[in-house]
Parts: structure tokens; C-alpha cells; sequence
């Protein structure tokens, strides 16, 4: 499986959810997942590839041309997708990509991983997608979804349109065992 992962580029973090990413791409590699990220060097992008390449995994970086002028990309990919706009480069990832997680990250990870989570509501895909809540990060998005919930802003039946999980082994699980319940369910 082509599992994407959106994540912070940022090496000024706490270690911690670098250690734990570098663990999630050592779990995908040994379970035989790629990796397709936004291919950084830093943060949780190159920790994610960092666990898969020493896991013997494949990763494809995915990034535009002026990137490569900033000196912010993993030069150990297995393959790499030079684009001209951010834009074409989500557009590429998604395409190849049989699912999503989101890791922590700041507002371009939260823009990607709206973009594919409103794209799963309106049924432009069916890929699963999940939410990697390393220490709780998460905790007070979800808290927040909750309350559009409450509110009528979103549907229920949003909320089953991806998973949230603190463990890699359960996130990796769901992803394997994946069926797509939501199917029929009124997401608008």
C-alpha cells in the first residue's frame, strides 16, 4: 500500500514525535507500505522517511522545483517527483497514494489533510485516512470537530471518515483491515 503522510517540516519540535515518526516508517516499511510525502528532510517529513528508507522500504518524495534551491529535500528517495506548484504536487500525492495520515504538523499539514478529508465527504475518493495523535497533539482538534458536530456544522457520519490513534500498530491496522462504512451515510 501507498500510505501518505503529511507532517511537520520543522526540526525545532519536541524529539519526541520525531523518535515516534521515525518508528511509524520503520513500522511501514516492514509491513511492506512506500512511503509518498511531501519529500522534506526535516521535521516529521524527514523523520518518515528517514524510518522507512533504514526499515528497507521505498519512499517517493513529492515536491515543486523550488524547493530544491531551498536545500529542504531527502536526497535518499527511491523516486521523486519534481512539480511546479504546490498544488500539482498534493494533486500527484493523492494520486498515488492509497491512503492518508496526518501527523503533527502546523497549517500546511492542516490544509492537506482537510483538503483529502473534504474530498473523502463529497466521495471524490474512498482512501482511508487517519490522524497519528503522538501525545495527545490532536486531542483538541478532535475536541473541536466534536463541537461543529454538536453544532451542526459537520454530520456525524464525518467523524467515521477517519481514525485517530496514538499507536502506529493501530493505525496501520486500520488501514490493512479497512472497509468503508461511511458509504452510504449522509456526509453533507
Amino acid at each position: 500500500m501507498n500510505i501518505c503522510i503529511y507532517g511537520a517540516s520543522s526540526n525545532q519540535i519536541n524529539p519526541n514525535y520525531i523518535s515516534q515518526t521515525e518508528r511509524l516508517g520503520r513500522l511501514m516499511a516492514e509491513r511492506g507500505h512506500t512511503l509518498v510525502y511531501g519529500g522534506g528532510n526535516g521535521g516529521l517529513m524527514g523523520a518518515a522517511a528517514r524510518g522507512v528508507h533504514n526499515g528497507g522500504g521505498k519512499v517517493i518524495g513529492v515536491a515543486p522545483t523550488f524547493f530544491i534551491e531551498q536545500g529542504v529535500l531527502y536526497d535518499r528517495c527511491d523516486e521523486f517527483i519534481y512539480t511546479e506548484t504546490m498544488r500539482e504536487r498534493k494533486q500527484i500525492m493523492e494520486n498515488r497514494s492509497d491512503a492518508f495520515i496526518m501527523s503533527p504538523g502546523g497549517i500546511g499539514t492542516f490544509e492537506e489533510f482537510f483538503e483529502i478529508l473534504s474530498l473523502r465527504q463529497l466521495r471524490r475518493h474512498s482512501k482511508p485516512i487517519a490522524i497519528y495523535n503522538i501525545g495527545g497533539y490532536y486531542d483538541r482538534l478532535d475536541d473541536f470537530i466534536d463541537q461543529a458536530v454538536d453544532e451542526r456544522f459537520i454530520m456525524p457520519a464525518v467523524k467515521r471518515l477517519y481514525g485517530c490513534f496514538d499507536s502506529p500498530e493501530q493505525l496501520l491496522d486500520y488501514f490493512e483491515n479497512y472497509t468503508d462504512t461511511a458509504c452510504g451515510d449522509k456526509l453533507r
